[in-house]
């Protein structure tokens, strides 16, 4: 039946059936710009939490590394500072060109490196006889010169304020010794010449402007002397060591007589370095603060036989073990403490498996987007 007939006889009309429609799915649009962005996000994160993984490991290399104690007596002041100040290249007394003859100059532009790495307290036990001023190194040989016009300091009995110039401060003990009555000063320096037990002794004393600062009494004395100096840190079986000529009531000249006609020679008194002359010489100087630089003995792990054996030296609480001692409290001014290391390892390892773990997610992430 057609729908106008319908209609004319008043029939209803069948409404007509729109077809759905249906959206065509959206194209797949390969856009390289997209996945360059998602890869550098995924690289960013990547260095961001590798970069936190290193840092650990960086502050342990940084923190790990051994820092050194440096410095010598200036207070009365020692013969390589001495030399040091009137200048390794050109000294003027005799006593410090002999010394410059026979070691060379380097010896006086490290200056302040007169050590031994593991002495940890054995210091009659490693040091010969005949070379305590050179801590028995043979780069310091000159500083053993039987001489008796090495530039010396006035001093007196009694109280007296000494000076230990630090260019890289550390805790530690100093002990000062001085040499018996009747020492010649024209022979090679023996323990034997010391007095048995030290006059001034003092541990972690006053840092002032770059020097320890202490006092002491000094015994009663004649003539010309020599004071013997150990600075023994606390943190680490290394060791320093001074030599420092003074006169008493102003026999500069020390021991001889001069024969007739003739007169008795005075050497110059001795100037410690300041602090221009130290940084003038650190382009010469060998020494780094960090390990040590220049020559060092062969290591002393096996104690030599003492050349005294009925002298021991002085037990004290503060004497390191040659590992560096047990007291993990007493904590090097310049270092840090003994486990920093394995903690700041075992962080790097967390993080570095954390920032693994993200990685993967991240690219899983990125490949998902992509589809």
């Amino acid at each position: 039946m057609l729908p106008g007939r319908a209609a004319r006889r008043g029939l209803p009309r069948t409404p007509t059936r729109t077809p759905p429609t249906y959206a065509a799915p959206a194209p797949q649009i390969d856009c390289p710009r997209a996945k360059e962005t998602s890869t550098m996000t995924v690289r960013r994160k990547t260095t961001g939490i590798a970069a936190l993984g290193f840092a650990p490991l960086v502050l342990t290399m940084v923190s790990a590394g051994p820092a050194a104690a440096h410095g010598s007596m200036t207070d009365p002041v020692s013969r390589v500072s001495a030399c040091f100040a009137e200048g390794p290249e050109a000294p003027k007394s005799p006593a410090c060109q002999a010394a410059v003859q026979a070691g060379g100059t380097q010896a006086f532009y490290d200056w302040n490196e007169v050590n031994i790495p593991d002495a940890a307290g054995r210091h009659k036990e490693i040091i010969p006889d005949g070379k305590l001023c050179s801590a028995g190194r043979d780069k310091y040989k000159g500083l053993d010169l039987p001489r008796a016009d090495w530039p010396a300091s006035e001093l007196k009995e009694g109280k007296h304020t000494f000076s230990y110039k630090a260019t890289a401060p550390h805790r530690g003990t100093f002990e000062l010794y001085i040499t018996k009555d009747g020492y010649d000063p024209a022979k090679p320096l023996k323990w034997s010449d010391l007095e048995d037990k030290p006059f001034a002794s003092v541990t972690n004393p006053t840092l002032k402007d770059g020097s320890y600062v202490f006092d002491g009494t000094v015994p009663k004395k004649t003539g010309r002397h020599l004071i013997y100096s150990t600075w023994q840190r606390s943190d680490s079986p290394e060791a320093f060591y001074t030599c420092s000529d003074v006169t008493f009531g102003g026999d500069a000249a020390g021991g001889g007589v001069p024969g007739k006609g003739e007169e008795k020679e005075v050497p110059p008194a001795p100037a410690a370095p300041d602090n221009d002359q130290v940084k003038k010489g650190l382009k010469n100087s060998t020494v780094d603060h960090q390990g040590h630089g220049g020559e060092h003995p062969a290591s002393h792990t096996s104690p030599s036989p003492s050349t005294e054996p009925d002298e021991q030296p002085t037990e004290d609480a503060n004497a390191p073990e040659p590992n560096g001692g047990d007291d993990k409290a007493r904590l090097a001014e310049t270092g840090g403490q003994d486990n920093t290391a394995p903690l700041a390892i075992g962080g790097a390892a967390i993080v570095a498996a954390g920032a693994g773990l993200l990685i993967a997610t991240s690219r899983r992430r990125a490949s998902k987007s992509r589809y």
